[in-house]
């Protein structure tokens, strides 16, 4: 399926904030292999997804009414890996759905979730460097150095709490 478009509309995923424990085996199965499909597969960088932070975060999917995972991103509390800020990351649009705005609505949902549930609080993200202006879009400014992460130009992003 990869290269292809999905023919569904983007208004007919659902989208749901789930706790590590209520992934369950077949959404973690699911979830984790589009994870290495993308980020170890398509582009081509071998490093170790499973990083043992997936307890610790809360989890965005955007499914299809069949349940196919669409895009997805994990989003961490102020406090879980001792940060004052939310922390975002693997954010992840499924080849088969690219083009209908779902890393728009991705970010829209976690950065309404963060003004809801932490407003004092601002996101921080490590950005592909290429993806720079997508994040500027949604808010987010550089900091510090780009830097190698797995061989990928990165960049480290924050917005703040009280950008609307």
């Amino acid at each position: 399926m990869t290269g292809m478009t999905h023919e569904v509309q983007s208004d007919t995923l659902a989208s749901t904030w789930y706790r590590f424990d209520e992934l369950g085996a077949h959404r973690l199965h699911d979830l984790l292999k589009l994870r290495v499909d993308v980020f170890v597969v398509e582009q081509q960088c071998a490093y170790p997804d499973i990083d043992g932070l997936d307890p610790k975060a809360d989890h965005l999917l955007l499914e299809t009414p069949g349940g196919q995972i669409a895009g997805c991103l994990r989003c961490f509390a102020p406090g879980a890996l001792g940060e004052v800020e939310v922390r975002l990351g693997r954010i992840i649009v499924a080849p088969a759905f690219r083009g209908l705005r779902l890393g728009d609505r991705l970010m829209q949902l976690a950065i309404e979730r963060t003004q809801q549930a932490f407003p004092s609080a601002d996101i921080v993200l490590s950005a592909q460097a290429h993806l720079e202006r997508f994040y500027a879009g949604h808010g987010f400014c550089p900091y510090g150095e780009t830097y190698l992460e797995d061989g990928i130009p990165h960049v480290h992003m924050r917005r703040d709490a009280s950008t609307t």
